[in-house]
């Protein structure tokens, strides 16, 4: 090693000590406006009941308990933000907190499949047995509902700040709780529609096939979250390209890797644990040193095997 190349070793391990919370960049700020959100949806959630109560009209309070939905699902998202931010140093979690989104985002996606599910039940039963609606008393509900949903949902849009090319999944606990109003703000849009074919051209049977389209879409908004959510906290490999870098960084001068596990920590942060063969073995830090400055890893554990070679952990 020449004289700079110690130097340089103790930098990079001292860049994979700078910070273990392994949180996104854009935790706190994703908090505050989940919780801003929370509170909106609330605050309309007590409105819309006790306005039912008071008006006895079962339309707006039954889009009062729908509203609760979207506070439990944004309670789960913010509740995990919290905890996870108070929890980021407790020595008790080996890899930090940074999966409680995931967790979250699992969580909220269970409750999306159950949406879907009760929306296409609902659908049924009208299509097999029709009720009266009355358009012009729920239309306004609805338009209301609706606006609400969208300003909560512009609230909420994923910036996409904290995400690169080793990792475009950015935070999943924001982004399911995004999905789930996504999806809310698209089956009162095909609602909308249908009541409006149903007040200007007598089309009542779109009420319920609107309903089956909702269904289908917030259901495939569940698959797909369950999918993302489920594998990260199965610590599937993220990023076939990162794994190929770490690879090819590790073996530029002719090493060998014989072992490569790559996984997720959290929003923007990766794990990697690698064993390397080496005819002339070098000290462990000169390897860590070839994988400084890689987007995206935070915390790195090397093993180096060769004749005569130092076996060496470093986390």
């Amino acid at each position: 090693m020449t004289t700079a190349e110690p130097q340089q070793a103790r930098e990079a391990l001292d860049a994979f000590r700078e910070d273990r919370t392994y949180l996104g960049a854009d935790h706190r700020r994703n908090e505050r406006r989940t919780w801003i959100v929370t509170g909106i949806c609330a605050v309309t959630l007590v409105a819309q009941v006790a306005g039912g109560l008071a008006f006895r009209s079962m339309a707006l309070t039954a889009s009062g308990l729908h509203m609760a939905a979207h506070v439990a699902a944004l309670l789960v998202a913010a509740g995990a933000y919290a905890l996870a931010r108070r929890h980021a140093e407790n020595p008790r979690f080996a890899f930090g907190t940074g999966k409680l989104g995931y967790l979250a985002g699992f969580a909220n996606a269970v409750v999306l499949a159950m949406t879907a599910l009760l929306i296409a039940v609902e659908s049924v039963q009208r299509l097999l047995a029709p009720e009266a609606v009355d358009y012009v008393s729920a239309f306004p509900i609805a338009a209301a509902g609706l606006a609400i949903t969208l300003v909560c949902m512009w609230l909420l849009r994923p910036t996409g700040g904290q995400s690169h090319r080793h990792d475009r999944e950015g935070d999943l606990n924001l982004t399911a709780a995004h999905l789930h109003l996504t999806a809310d703000a698209i089956v009162s849009m095909l609602a909308l529609i249908a009541m409006l074919a149903g007040m200007y051209l007598g089309w009542a049977v779109f009420d319920p096939l609107a309903g089956l389209v909702g269904a289908a879409l917030v259901g495939h908004f569940a698959w797909t979250l369950l999918k993302r959510a489920g594998l990260s906290l199965l610590d599937v490999n993220p990023s076939a390209e990162l794994t190929a870098e770490i690879r090819g960084r590790l073996e530029a001068d002719g090493e060998r890797v014989i072992d490569l596990h790559l996984w997720r920590l959290g929003p923007g942060h990766h794990a990697a644990i690698a064993v390397v063969t080496d005819d002339h073995p070098k000290p462990v830090e000169a390897y860590r040193a070839r994988l400084a400055g890689l987007p995206g890893l935070s915390h790195v554990t090397i093993e180096v095997r060769g004749a005569g070679a130092e076996h060496g952990h470093r986390h």
